[in-house]
């Protein structure tokens, strides 16, 4: 199959090296070719513009940082309908908004071009080595046909709903999943302000029901005071900000998610934006006069 891939950042990178993997023909876009050298060193295709790879391939992936980016590669001058023929499918890989879909999806309807949400979970280790969880929106029997694709770079493929309905899956996923690098954080300077070892309460809550995935990142980052990305802190200002926009437009009342995104802001603010997510950990750490080490 022909398939193109637009998006050669930190995850999009494994990505596109597993659908190559597959069998499949590769054509890849960036803003920076460089990215894509190793791809193109491996069999794939350059093209100059979105549009280009969506005339050369059946089926086209973005993974790309933020909803108006998604939004310009789909709908630009360049951009990917301009290039796309009929009954091309186009899955948003992206942590993306359910409007701009919407948007999206509107406009691809009456070139024929199927448009899904298609975010994924699982960090740059999880596109590596294809664990991703995929969560996907739209139409049902055209996500079946193209489901043995994406089983080529995640083990966990689920079928969401209607379209919008995988960014709407993964935005209440990133906002437990942020939301709890606060919380945690907090609990965890009020037991080393009360004595206890942090290596003893990791071990201790690890075996408990507080126990959560994002705190068995904090051996390798936060335990040693490691802040390098994997998952950038203002990827993760954009997430929570993208949760607590469409509980506004639902008029709905959000205030520990409120809180969590001033959190996120104000690390942001601080110049904290291209550390790894668990930074935000750092304010309150300042506020207990404390550091979270082991």
């Amino acid at each position: 199959m022909n398939i193109g891939f637009i998006g050669i950042g930190r995850m999009g990178r494994f990505m596109a090296h597993n659908l190559a993997k597959g069998g499949h023909n590769l054509t890849v876009f960036d803003t920076q070719k460089e990215a894509a050298e190793e791809l193109l060193s491996q069999g794939a295709s350059w093209a100059d513009s979105p549009s280009a790879v969506a005339a050369a391939s059946q089926v086209v992936f973005t993974a790309l940082p933020r909803p108006q980016d998604v939004e310009a590669v789909a709908l630009g001058d360049s951009g990917i309908l301009s290039g796309a023929r009929p009954n091309m499918a186009y899955f948003d890989l992206s942590t993306t908004d359910p409007d701009t879909i919407h948007r999206i999806a509107a406009a691809a309807k009456p070139k024929g071009v199927h448009v899904f949400d298609a975010p994924v979970s699982g960090g740059v280790t999880g596109a590596e080595q294809a664990t991703l969880c995929i969560m996907v929106g739209g139409d049902q029997s055209v996500y079946t046909s193209y489901k043995p694709v994406l089983d080529l770079i995640g083990e966990k493929v689920m079928y969401c709903g209607e379209q919008g309905m995988g960014a709407v899956c993964k935005i209440v996923n990133n906002l437990i999943n942020l939301g709890n690098y606060v919380l945690v954080s907090e609990a965890l300077t009020l037991g080393l302000k009360a004595g206890a070892q942090t290596e003893t309460m990791f071990e201790a809550i690890s075996h408990s029901s507080g126990n959560t995935e994002c705190m068995q990142e904090f051996p390798g980052s936060l335990f040693q005071g490691n802040f390098e990305p994997g998952f950038k802190l203002d990827l993760g200002a954009k997430d929570v900000g993208l949760a607590t926009e469409m509980g506004r437009q639902l008029r709905l009342p959000m205030e520990l998610a409120n809180i969590i995104e001033q959190r996120f802001i104000e690390a942001r603010n601080r110049g904290w934006g291209q550390l790894a997510s668990v930074s935000v950990a750092r304010l309150q750490e300042e506020r207990a006069d404390v550091e979270i080490r082991t």
